[in-house]
C-alpha cells in the first residue's frame, strides 16, 4: 500500500469514526447541561465546597466564578511543584525553579499545557497525576461551561442569567470527561501505552552510555489530555514516545479523541438553541477548514523534491515511521486547529509550508474544531461578526439566531478577535527586538523567526505545541509565555460572557423574509471567508517573514 493511500485511508476512517460519534454525544452532552438533576457524587462535590447548584447567575457572577476557581487552581498547582522535593512519589526529582514553576501552573489552568521542561526528568507522580492531570480535567470543563453559557445567551430571553458555573463545571467533568476519559485511556493500555507507578529504571548500555525510563500512569493522562485538547506529555517527545502512543491504531484513536467532543458541541449548541441546521451550519464550516488544511498538509509533506524524499514515500524527517507522513500530517492538523498542542512529529521539521501550516491553525483562533468549548464560543462570535459584515452589505441590521447584533454587542466581539493577536505580535515583536532572547533560537533567518513566532501562537491561543528548536526554559520566555497564556485565555471570557449576557437580556426578534438565512451553505461559505480574511490580514506580513519566506526560498 502506498503512503498516500495509507494517509487517506486512516483520514476516511477518522471522518466515520467522528460521524458516528456526533449525533449520540451531542444530544447527551445538551442533556446534561440542560437537566434539572444532580448525581449523588455531584451533590458531596457542591456540599463540600458551599454551591447552591439550582442558583441562577448572571454574568458578572459567572466571571468570577471562572476567575476565582482558576486563580486557586494557579496557585495550587505552582505551590505543587515548588515543594514537589519534599513530597513523596516525587521519583527524587528536586522542586521546580519559581520562574518555570509559574510558566507549568499558567499553562495547565490555561488548557495550554505548553511545556518548558522535560516532562520524564522533572515531575514526579504526585505532580504528574494530582496537579497536572487534575487541571486536564477543570480546565477543559472550564472551557466548555463557558460555551454553554454563551449558547444559553442565544437559547434564553429578557434575561441575565446564564445558568450556574459550578454545576456545569461538575457536570462537565463527572457525567462527560470522566466516564470518556476512562474508556480512552483502557483502550490505550489495550494498544500498549503504559500505565502504572513504576520509578526510574536503566534499560542497559545505548551508544556507550545508560538509559533510563520512568513509568508513571501515563494512559490514563494521555487519554484526558487529549480529549480536555489539553495536550502536555507525559515525556518530552509527547505523542511521538512510545509510551503515550505505540502504534498507528492508537495514533487514530488520540486525533479521533482530540476532534470528537469540539465537533460534537456543534450536535449541542443545535440541540438548545432549538434549531439542528444551525449547529450543522457551523459543524459544516469547521468540517471545510479541517479537511482543506488537513488535505493542504499532506499535499506538501507528500510533495517529492529529490531522491531521498521519493525513497521515504514524503518528508519523513522529524516523523516517526510507525505513524509514517500521513499520520503525522493528520495529527499536526488535529492538534493545532484544535488547542491540543499534542505533537507526534516534530513540526520545525516539516517543510516550509508544513509549518506554516500548523502556524495558521492556531492563528485562526483554533476554531476549526477548537478546543473543548473555547473552539465552539470562538466560532460562534466569528459567526457574529460574519453577520455583522452580511448586514452592512445590505444595509440591515444584523441579527443572528433571533437576537439583534448591535453596537454592543459588535463591540464585544471585536475586542474577541483583537486580543490574541495583539499578545502573539507584541511578544515576537518584543523577543526579536530585545538582544537576550534571540540567543534562544537554534537556527536564524526565517525558521528562527518562525521557532519565536511559533511560541507566541501556541502560547496566547492556549495550544501549547512547539515548534522545537527553540530554548524556551529562560526566565524571559517562562514569564512572557505564561503571562500571552494567561492573559490569551481569560480576557476572551471576559468578553464571551458579557456577550452571553448582553444576548440573553434581549427580546427575540421575528424573522422576515429579510432575514439572513444563517443555516445555508451561503452563510457557511460567508463565515469561511470571514475567518480566513481576518486571520489573513492580521497575520500575513508575520507569516511572510517566516514560513512563507522559508517555503519560498527551498
Amino acid at each position: 500500500m502506498s503512503p498516500v493511500l495509507a494517509g487517506v485511508l486512516q483520514l476516511l476512517a477518522l471522518v466515520v469514526a467522528l460521524g458516528l460519534a456526533y449525533r449520540p454525544l451531542g444530544d447527551y452532552m445538551a442533556a446534561v447541561y440542560s437537566s434539572k438533576k444532580h448525581l449523588r457524587v455531584e451533590k458531596w462535590i457542591y456540599k463540600s465546597i458551599g454551591a447552591n447548584p439550582d442558583t441562577e447567575m448572571r454574568w458578572p457572577a459567572y466571571l468570577r466564578g471562572v476567575l476565582a476557581f482558576s486563580a486557586v487552581s494557579v496557585l495550587f498547582l505552582y505551590l505543587l511543584q515548588r515543594f514537589q522535593g519534599s513530597l513523596p512519589g516525587s521519583l527524587g526529582f528536586a522542586s521546580i525553579d519559581p520562574d518555570q514553576a509559574f510558566n507549568t501552573a499558567a499553562s495547565f489552568v490555561a488548557n495550554t499545557n505548553w511545556q518548558s521542561y522535560y516532562g520524564e526528568q522533572a515531575m514526579g507522580h504526585v505532580v504528574q497525576t494530582g496537579g497536572l492531570a487534575v487541571q486536564n480535567f477543570v480546565s477543559a470543563a472550564v472551557g466548555i461551561a463557558v460555551a454553554v453559557a454563551l449558547v444559553r445567551g442565544f437559547a434564553r430571553s429578557r434575561t441575565g442569567e446564564l445558568g450556574n458555573l459550578w454545576s456545569d463545571l461538575v457536570r462537565g467533568t463527572i457525567r462527560i470527561l470522566l466516564p470518556i476519559a476512562v474508556v480512552g485511556a483502557i483502550a490505550l493500555v489495550a494498544c500498549g501505552a503504559i500505565q502504572n507507578f513504576a520509578g526510574i529504571h536503566g534499560v542497559g548500555q545505548f551508544m556507550g552510555g545508560s538509559q533510563q525510563w520512568n513509568g508513571g500512569a501515563v494512559a490514563s493522562q494521555e487519554a484526558i489530555k487529549e480529549l480536555g485538547t489539553n495536550g502536555g506529555g507525559y515525556f518530552n517527545a509527547n505523542s511521538a514516545h512510545p509510551f503515550e502512543n505505540p502504534n498507528g491504531l492508537s495514533n487514530l484513536l488520540e486525533i479521533f479523541l482530540i476532534l470528537v467532543i469540539p465537533f460534537a458541541l456543534t450536535r449541542t449548541f443545535g440541540r438548545m438553541v432549538g434549531s439542528l441546521k444551525q449547529g450543522y451550519a457551523i459543524l459544516a464550516t469547521m468540517g471545510v477548514i479541517w479537511l482543506g488544511f488537513t488535505a493542504l498538509m499532506m499535499w506538501t509533506e507528500f510533495a517529492h523534491h529529490g531522491p531521498a524524499f521519493d525513497i521515504a514515500g514524503g518528508a519523513m524527517e522529524g516523523k516517526e515511521t510507525r505513524f509514517g507522513v500521513g499520520g503525522s500530517s493528520i495529527f499536526a492538523v488535529a492538534t493545532t486547529l484544535t488547542s491540543t498542542g499534542a505533537v507526534n512529529s516534530f513540526h520545525s521539521s516539516f517543510t516550509g509550508f508544513g509549518g506554516g501550516i500548523t502556524m495558521l491553525g492556531m492563528q485562526l483562533g483554533e476554531i476549526a474544531p477548537g478546543g473543548t468549548g473555547s473552539g465552539l464560543y470562538g466560532m460562534l462570535i466569528m459567526a457574529i461578526i460574519a453577520v455583522f459584515i452580511a448586514g452592512l452589505m445590505v444595509g440591515r441590521t444584523p441579527e443572528y439566531l433571533g437576537k439583534k447584533i448591535g453596537t454592543r454587542e459588535i463591540k464585544l466581539a471585536a475586542c474577541y478577535i483583537l486580543i490574541t493577536p495583539a499578545l502573539v505580535l507584541c511578544f515576537t515583536a518584543a523577543a526579536m527586538a530585545l538582544p537576550t532572547p534571540v540567543h534562544s533560537m537554534t537556527n536564524s533567518g526565517a525558521h528562527g523567526f518562525s521557532e519565536i513566532l511559533y511560541a507566541y501562537t501556541s502560547g496566547a491561543n492556549n495550544n501549547g505545541s512547539a515548534f522545537a528548536g527553540l530554548n524556551a526554559d529562560t526566565q524571559w520566555f517562562n514569564t512572557t509565555i505564561g503571562l500571552a497564556m494567561l492573559l490569551g485565555r481569560f480576557l476572551p471570557m471576559v468578553f464571551v460572557l458579557a456577550l452571553a449576557g448582553s444576548l440573553a437580556e434581549q427580546k427575540p426578534v421575528p424573522a422576515t423574509v429579510g432575514t439572513l438565512g444563517t443555516h445555508k451553505p451561503l452563510f457557511t461559505g460567508l463565515l469561511v471567508g470571514t475567518i480566513l480574511i481576518v486571520t489573513g490580514l492580521t497575520f500575513f506580513p508575520a507569516l511572510a517573514l517566516g514560513p512563507l519566506a522559508e517555503g519560498l526560498a527551498s
